[in-house]
């Protein structure tokens, strides 16, 4: 039989968790976000599409991972 996976019980925040979350949450608003606000934009090349896509992306990502940090620390048990 094989062992169990482990467990652990993290004092604080449990940073996988965020990281999880935050790479999930990112997904689910940061693709719609990009898309919605490339509609006005010229984006004639593959190279201005990838750079706009990041520059957009980073904005998204560092939001959602504070936002996701202060609700795992607001409700830490």
């Amino acid at each position: 039989m094989p062992e169990p996976v482990e467990r652990t019980d993290p004092d604080g925040v449990d940073f996988g968790w965020v990281m999880q979350t935050t790479f999930v949450c990112t997904i689910l608003v940061g693709a719609p976000t990009v898309a919605a606000l490339s509609i006005p934009v010229s984006l004639p090349t593959w190279q201005s599409r990838a750079l706009f896509a990041v520059r957009v992306g980073a904005v998204v990502w560092i939001v959602v991972a504070l936002a996701v940090f202060a609700y795992a620390k607001r409700n830490q048990e």
